[in-house]
């Protein structure tokens, strides 16, 4: 039906058929134009377009605030989460920075008892050393007078030796062995 309208606006509103002259007269363009204008207004309003486009129009602007509450519900989540990031942010650097705190105590404490073996192991090494150094100096000391011992009884030996008879030789000789049985019994 539309069609068969629609040829018919076509048909009537033809240039060939405008002219001037009187405004009710098929032959005037501005009256063609207008009944045009008029038949397609009442087409519309009788197949109920401007309802439609009404309701459409409703449709979409019922849309578009369901689309709009929807973006600020999804706002106002957004907000919540990002709030609650910023509050686990905050948790976690103060977590962090307690961590380093307790991480340069610790280290502190580390170098300090560090310092503390250091100075007991240099003491030991010294002491070390010490004992090291006396017990030298105690067999250096022997080893002397054991070689002083040794060359002052080949001296008195060569001494006796040569100031001595053989008479008298003989006596501490036997002197030496008198003695040595004595203690020994």
């Amino acid at each position: 039906m539309m069609k068969k309208l629609t040829l018919l606006l076509a048909m009537s509103a033809t240039p060939a058929l405008a002219a001037t002259g009187p405004f009710f007269s098929l032959r005037n363009t501005d009256f063609v134009v207008t009944i045009s204008f008029l038949l397609f207004v009442a087409v519309l309003v009788y197949l109920k377009v401007p309802g439609l486009l009404g309701g459409l129009l409703d449709k979409r602007a019922a849309g578009i605030k369901s689309d709009l509450d929807e973006a600020r519900a999804l706002h106002e989540e957004a907000r919540g989460i990002l709030a609650s990031y910023e509050r686990k942010h905050k948790e976690v650097q103060e977590q962090a920075d307690r961590i380093v705190e307790n991480a340069k105590r610790e280290a502190m404490a580390a170098a300090e008892q560090a310092k503390a073996d250091l100075v007991a192991s240099i003491t030991r090494r010294l002491a070390a050393a010490e004992d090291q150094i006396a017990s030298a100096e105690a067999s250096a000391v022997r080893e002397i007078r054991d070689r002083a011992i040794s060359v002052a009884v080949a001296a008195a030996g060569d001494l006796i030796a040569k100031q001595m008879t053989a008479a008298e030789k003989g006596k501490l000789i036997e002197q030496s062995i008198s003695e040595v049985e004595a203690k020994l019994h």
